[in-house]
């Protein structure tokens, strides 16, 4: 009987992990209302903003925020493309977005992948990849952001995300740097420590994120390491891991004792780690040029963050 019941559980877990596993890594039903009340930009104070429909290759629309600083005069010639986790939407984001935008003075696109909030589609990585190379093609063929320093900001999933978009865009030379929190080496990898019973049934998993196999081609790209040591999500060795295989000249880690997974972003030093890490970034013989600008007022914001 205890090996028909193991039997069963194996059995069980594996259908779940096959045939649900897109419920299980992009729950862009969390919190509830996250498909259809989004957050606007107004509601947070921020006034210099477009609220974005942009088209995919493959047909689907998805929706965007681009803030810019309210301050030109102290504004610094810096894009974030922000890429949020996999629960919640853009709207969630915005308190990061306005301390991006507002004190360390950079232009904001906060893309929206496919299925969550308003955007069409359903998410799966071939798509959210396309939906990224969109963002990035969006800010390319933006006469008013094409000349900015381009800095890729993911979290959690979203450091997956950027690792990957990143990754395939070495050769135009635009992306001048990746800001990662709390992201992990590949989903795989994560199933031991979300679903330890569901451990050996890892292979099954064709939603892969394999950051461990792309981070290491980045190597002319300054990479920040923001990782929370109390993450209950995601084990703060798969960041560790990630700093340690990373193969970019100019890589720089930071840890915020008391960051876990949802609020590492609300830590006190934060947002100065990546103030001081734009400051910091020097021309040198691989080409890149520093970051001018902004000097960061306040670091310390709570916000609504992700899942994973």
């Amino acid at each position: 009987m205890p090996l028909m019941a193991v039997g069963g559980l194996t059995g069980l877990l594996s259908g779940a992990l096959y045939y649900y596993q897109k419920e299980l890594i992009y729950p862009r039903n969390i919190p509830v209302g996250a498909r259809t009340t989004v957050p606007n930009p107004s509601q947070f104070g921020i006034t210099d903003f477009e609220d974005l429909r942009l088209p995919t290759p493959d047909g689907e629309t998805l929706h965007a925020y681009l803030i810019r600083p309210p301050n030109k005069q102290h504004a610094r010639n810096v894009t974030f493309l922000m890429f949020h986790g996999n629960a919640g939407n853009i709207g969630h984001r915005l308190p990061i977005a306005r301390v991006l935008s507002n004190e360390l003075g950079g232009n904001v696109l906060m893309l929206q992948y496919r299925g969550y909030g308003l955007s069409t589609g359903e998410p799966d990585e071939k798509g959210l990849s396309v939906d990224s190379q969109t963002g990035l093609d969006f800010i390319r063929g933006r006469e008013d952001l094409n000349g900015s320093k381009i800095v890729v900001y993911g979290q959690s999933l979203g450091g997956a995300v950027g690792i990957g978009l990143v990754a395939r865009n070495l050769e135009q030379g635009d992306v001048k740097a990746l800001v990662l929190e709390n992201t992990f080496l590949s989903i795989q990898k994560m199933i031991p420590s979300v679903m330890p019973a569901a451990k050996f049934l890892a292979p099954l998993c064709h939603q892969v994120w394999p950051s461990e196999k792309m981070l290491p081609q980045i190597k002319d790209i300054p990479i920040l390491f923001l990782s929370g040591l109390r993450d209950e999500i995601v084990p703060p060795s798969h960041m560790k891991k990630l700093y340690d295989i990373c193969q970019s000249k100019d890589k720089v880690w930071k840890e915020l004792p008391h960051g876990d997974h949802n609020n590492t972003v609300a830590e006190s030093g934060y947002f100065y780690f990546v103030e001081e890490f734009l400051k910091h970034r020097k021309p040198n013989a691989y080409g890149q040029t520093e970051f001018d600008g902004a000097v960061l007022q306040q670091s310390n914001r709570s916000t609504q963050s992700n899942q994973l």
